[in-house]
């Protein structure tokens, strides 16, 4: 019984601000990251459903791709943040078990709709005329609960599993949330067999879309170099790099964080390698596939005018 009220004990998170010195300077920075990454997304969001010129399938999926980045940072930094206000890192059992859940979920949604909407953009470019029958709005509800389906798979699946294992020993988590292989390390069980399940779901998550990316953009850029205007090679080539820098991010560090055995692993370069895809990349997706835009420069041009129409039109009523 008593090892039983161990394993529902409540958690420490080691954290990611480190010590006084320089905690400071990384919280003031996670800050920034954070809200710009909420307004950004939040600004998507608004602008795509407000805004009859963006009611396309490209900006359809990318109103995804930022609801599911707001709730993806929310999940994880909010917490962190208070916590180091509060001068405390203890996390209950249930939300160690609800953050592991909200995370895969979210993550696992991201992975499925980023390879996706490279495919979007692949027939986009190489297959103009198809483009209506190939991305109908039948077959953008399909890709967006596609990719809500599997990434709420891997939480129902790894969630209830990590955390059944019995933590008996320390309960100090070496990490800034509760993600499954820092976790795992307090288990006082084989984790052996759980593991290889969690590196085979991992392949189908990671390696799966990020190869139909890989494929996706060499298509692109193979129709893109046949292009016979040299303005429009540059421009679409400089796209499709800022969009594989994000991707390679986001794909990368995952990849590192759940395929490399964990005898390579260090507490403080898994961390860093979770920084990129739980922090940064919420914050990146809406600027380098969204707000640089022509067609969403002009949507919040025209947004902006409004809102100083409305503004002038109640002055002059009082």
């Amino acid at each position: 019984m008593a090892g039983d009220n161990a394993s529902f004990a409540d958690f420490t998170l080691g954290g990611l601000f480190g010590t006084q010195e320089t905690g400071g300077l990384l919280f003031a920075v996670v800050c920034v990251v954070f809200f710009t990454a909420l307004t950004a997304n939040g600004v998507m969001v608004f602008l795509i459903h407000a805004d009859a010129h963006l009611h396309t399938p490209m900006y359809f999926l990318l109103s995804h791709l930022s609801l599911i980045d707001m709730l993806y940072i929310s999940t994880i930094v909010p917490k962190m943040l208070v916590d180091y206000l509060r001068g405390q890192r203890t996390i209950s059992f249930a939300g160690c078990t609800a953050q592991h859940f909200l995370y895969l979920t979210l993550v696992g949604a991201e992975f499925f709709l980023l390879g996706l909407m490279a495919y979007d953009r692949y027939v986009a470019i190489c297959s103009p005329l198809r483009y209506p029958v190939l991305m109908s709005r039948r077959v953008c509800w399909l890709i967006i609960a596609g990719s809500w389906l599997g990434g709420s798979l891997d939480g129902f699946l790894l969630t209830p599993i990590t955390m059944s294992f019995p933590f008996c020993g320390s309960r100090d988590i070496d990490h800034f949330f509760c993600e499954a292989p820092a976790v795992l390390r307090l288990a006082c069980a084989d984790t052996a067999l759980y593991e290889t399940v969690m590196y085979a779901c991992c392949v189908l998550m990671l390696l799966t879309p990020s190869s139909v990316v890989v494929a996706s953009y060499a298509r692109i850029l193979a129709a893109v170099h046949r292009m016979s205007s040299a303005e429009g090679r540059r421009k679409a080539f400089a796209t499709c790099s800022s969009h594989m820098i994000v991707v390679t991010l986001f794909y990368g560090a995952a990849m590192y964080t759940y395929m490399v055995p964990q005898a390579y692993h260090q507490p403080a370069q898994d961390k860093v390698f979770s920084v990129f895809y739980t922090i940064l990349t919420p914050m990146l997706n809406p600027l380098i596939y969204s707000l640089r835009n022509k067609d969403v420069a002009g949507a919040l041009q025209r947004a902006l005018r409004r809102l100083r129409g409305s503004q002038r039109v109640s002055r002059e009523a009082f």
